[in-house]
């Protein structure tokens, strides 16, 4: 179990958590949702360890491997798809998840030609590829269709524990969420 003990952090003199505490399973779909600026990004960036609380303490994913869809999908721009998620894996798991997140036609374009959509379903694409315990996402569906939504939501279920972002009721119900935790 993940264990969020009284986290509290402040940007200035702005609260973003005050003893926020909360429980995560080992196993399952957990959705963080809420307001925008309410501190849902966040939340993530402390539970992969790019922000530190001010007080408080974040317990059991210290052994694990964790991989990450940030908002913005962060690719090398000079490589092409199957390049960017095969950095982390084998060429055949990439061409594997790219043909699920429907991007075998766009496997060989570098990154940089690639639209917002296609960037963040390569995005997804190298989070899963990577042997990891935990996927973090943050508005993994950004810029997708709702086909490619779909095909999404079937991937992150696939996670042995998945902590997705999102505002978005709609985004929400796709996903099925074990756990949903309002922020």
């Amino acid at each position: 179990m993940i264990e969020i003990k009284n986290l509290s952090l402040s940007f200035g003199k702005k609260p973003i958590f005050r003893d926020f505490s909360a429980e995560l399973p080992d196993e399952g779909l957990v959705l963080l949702s809420g307001e925008s600026g309410i501190g849902k990004t966040t939340l993530l960036r402390i539970l992969c360890g790019l922000q530190k609380p001010d007080r408080g303490t974040v317990c059991g994913l210290e052994s694990r491997k964790i991989s990450v869809v940030f908002q913005e999908p962060r690719l090398l721009e000079h490589m092409t798809a199957l390049e960017n998620v095969s950095i982390v894996s084998d060429a055949e798991t990439a061409e594997r998840l790219l043909r699920e997140l429907n991007m075998t036609g766009e496997r060989s374009q570098k990154a940089g030609a690639l639209s917002g959509g296609q960037k963040q379903r390569v995005s997804l694409a190298r989070a899963f590829a990577f042997s990891n315990d935990v996927v973090l996402l943050d508005e993994p569906f950004t810029g997708l269709d709702e086909q490619n939504k779909l095909r999404a939501a079937d991937l992150i279920r696939t996670a042995r524990l998945a902590v997705v972002v999102t505002h978005d009721a709609d985004d929400a119900a796709l996903l099925h969420a074990d756990r949903n935790i309002q922020l």
